[in-house]
């Protein structure tokens, strides 16, 4: 069922590219991106997880989508700041997801039938993202999860379906990138693995 809603999307996407008269670059994108999000988000579903809970809750922001993700963060961070407000932040909180083509929102529902630790359910979600994170790399896409912004603001969780047990985990960026990043470096293997073989 949700490959003949996929291919049905492509099919109107395709025609609306096609009335529009974008250029086949634009299409390309906006295809992409589309494609990349769809197979991510199925991948994300498809994470290990104790108990078969599946505690995430995502929220895709989109097209205008992304505008109201933008005003749900900034009034936030306007109204709880009090004395701590920085005009800078806010305007960053407002403009900074309109760069992107979608940002998800990052939810961890608590697993509440099973005595499962609190830990796992943040685990569970944890690898969900980072089989976001592989499929959107695999389209040639780039993405980043944040925890900054509202994420620890303790009313945020409520704009995104997640209740007084549940988390607000931070947020994923998706588009096509700008300016690629330098490479990246990590520490000798040697000195974070122990390999005991007796």
């Amino acid at each position: 069922m949700s490959l003949i809603i996929l291919l049905l999307g492509i099919a109107l996407l395709i025609v609306l590219i096609t009335w529009a008269r974008l250029n086949a670059f634009l299409a390309f994108i906006i295809v992409s991106v589309l494609i990349g999000l769809f197979n991510g988000m199925t991948n994300a579903t498809w994470a290990p997880n104790h108990g078969n809970a599946e505690p995430w809750l995502f929220t895709v922001f989109s097209g205008k989508g992304l505008q109201t993700f933008a005003d749900l963060q900034s009034d936030l961070y306007r109204k709880e700041a009090s004395e701590n407000f920085a005009e800078a932040k806010y305007i960053k909180l407002q403009q900074q997801p309109l760069l992107a083509s979608h940002v998800i929102a990052i939810g961890m529902k608590r697993t509440t039938t099973k005595r499962i630790p609190e830990i796992e359910d943040i685990e569970a979600v944890a690898c969900a993202v980072q089989n976001i994170y592989l499929s959107v790399t695999a389209y040639g896409l780039g993405g980043y999860w944040t925890t900054g912004g509202i994420t620890y603001l303790q009313n945020a969780k409520y704009l995104f379906g997640l209740e007084a047990e549940d988390k607000l985990l931070g947020f994923f960026y998706i588009g096509h990138v700008a300016i690629p990043s330098p490479g990246a470096k990590r520490k000798p293997l040697d000195e974070k693995v122990i390999w005991v073989t007796e």
